[in-house]
């Protein structure tokens, strides 16, 4: 019978927990009290956060607990997150909608004007998670979608946590998390470029693996839910690192160098974690960032506690930034 945090696409070779343990440790932690200071949660369980800011409003992008509705909320203040009235978008009364089992980590964007939703899609047949696009009919983020379909990548591998980097140059380029082959070994991240907000231009370059011994924590090795973070010209890619399940996932950082975005030698890897545990707080990770009166916010997920699987919650801290123009994000809050 399906349960909503049975997630069987690690399953073919997660080692030494199964997919099974980890979500005894999801049911457990769940009864117990949460560690860490409460005032900083957002909402109270939930995962791979994904929250913009428009026109004086902010818009939190998200499924509901059984992962068959993408659903968008509109709110003004980030403590009005979770009690946001959310407002499906996908699929409703859609036709012609693919076969699934679960939704993962959706992403609303707006790209020259237009809204833009980016998911990926598990059906329960391990390795054939691929990612998909809806299209915006109006201008409004909580209106009505049509359905692109999928983002064809020449090739064609198990892809995960889609985002959209846009350059200086108004180039538009894809970034996700990826197989390398067809056995879950690994997970990379991968970079394409696009002609348009749905459709991929060239084939897949890795720009970055698993390497460090805090990317490596938990088997499959995981780098994961890559996203853009852009600032006065400097451009990064802010990813998760470790397996979602561990209390060592935490946030790695790429630095765009210039050049060929495509080229790996243009991204540089911090040798070290930008974001990572505490004490009490546990399994940082899968961020999105938004700017509110002035202020920038890393939004995030971490886990209930220690040992938690995937018990999660989504929190928020204010950061600033180093002289080098890179963002300091401190400790989790």
């Amino acid at each position: 019978m399906y349960t909503p945090d049975d997630h069987i696409y690690q399953e073919a070779q997660l080692a030494p927990m199964t997919v099974a343990e980890i979500n005894e440790l999801t049911r457990k932690a769940r009864a117990l009290p949460p560690s860490g200071d409460q005032t900083h949660v957002l909402v109270p369980d939930g995962e791979d956060p994904w929250v913009i800011a428009h026109e004086g409003h902010l818009y939190y992008c998200t499924v509901d607990r059984l992962k068959q509705k993408i659903l968008v909320g509109k709110f003004d203040r980030l403590a009005e997150m979770a009690s946001a009235e959310l407002v499906e978008v996908w699929p409703g009364s859609a036709q012609n909608t693919p076969d699934f089992v679960e939704i993962w980590a959706p992403e609303l964007q707006l790209i020259d004007g237009q809204w833009y939703v980016y998911f990926a899609l598990y059906n329960a047949k391990n390795g054939e998670e691929r990612l998909f696009t809806l299209q915006s009919t109006t201008t409004n983020p909580l209106g009505s979608y049509e359905f692109k379909g999928q983002l064809q990548i020449p090739t064609d591998r198990w892809a995960i946590d889609g985002s959209v980097l846009p350059m200086s140059n108004g180039e538009l380029y894809f970034i996700w998390s990826g197989w390398e082959g067809f056995a879950n070994t690994s997970q990379n991240i991968y970079i394409a470029r696009m002609t348009n907000p749905w459709t991929i231009a060239s084939d897949r370059v890795c720009i970055s693996r698993p390497e460090h011994e805090w990317e490596k924590q938990g088997y499959p090795h995981v780098n994961e839910g890559p996203q853009a973070l852009i600032r006065n010209g400097h451009v990064f890619i802010i990813y998760s690192a470790s397996g979602s399940w561990t209390d060592d996932y935490c946030l790695g950082q790429l630095t765009y160098l210039g050049g060929d975005p495509l080229s790996p030698s243009s991204w540089r890897k911090e040798p070290r974690p930008v974001f990572a545990k505490t004490d009490t707080i546990f399994g940082p990770g899968h961020a999105s960032f938004v700017q509110v009166a002035g202020q920038d916010y890393i939004i995030y997920h971490a886990a209930r506690r220690s040992q938690a699987g995937w018990a999660r919650q989504i929190r928020a801290k204010p950061f600033t930034w180093h002289e080098d123009g890179s963002p300091k994000f401190g400790e989790p809050l």
